[in-house]
């Protein structure tokens, strides 16, 4: 099943234009725990940075 992930961080290295993410997989955790009550307490730690 494709599923589309989209992200705006260009100089990720997973972006591609039209906001794009082409990760194998994503991984997104809660800043506190597993759990969050608003997307401002979460992370995304699949970001690399572009070379």
């Amino acid at each position: 099943m494709a599923t589309e992930v989209l992200c705006n961080v260009e100089n990720c290295k997973y972006w591609e234009e039209g906001d794009k993410c082409v990760a194998d997989s994503i991984f997104v955790i809660g800043e506190d725990g597993r759990e969050a009550e608003s997307v401002m307490e979460t992370a995304c730690k699949t970001f690399e940075e572009r070379q």
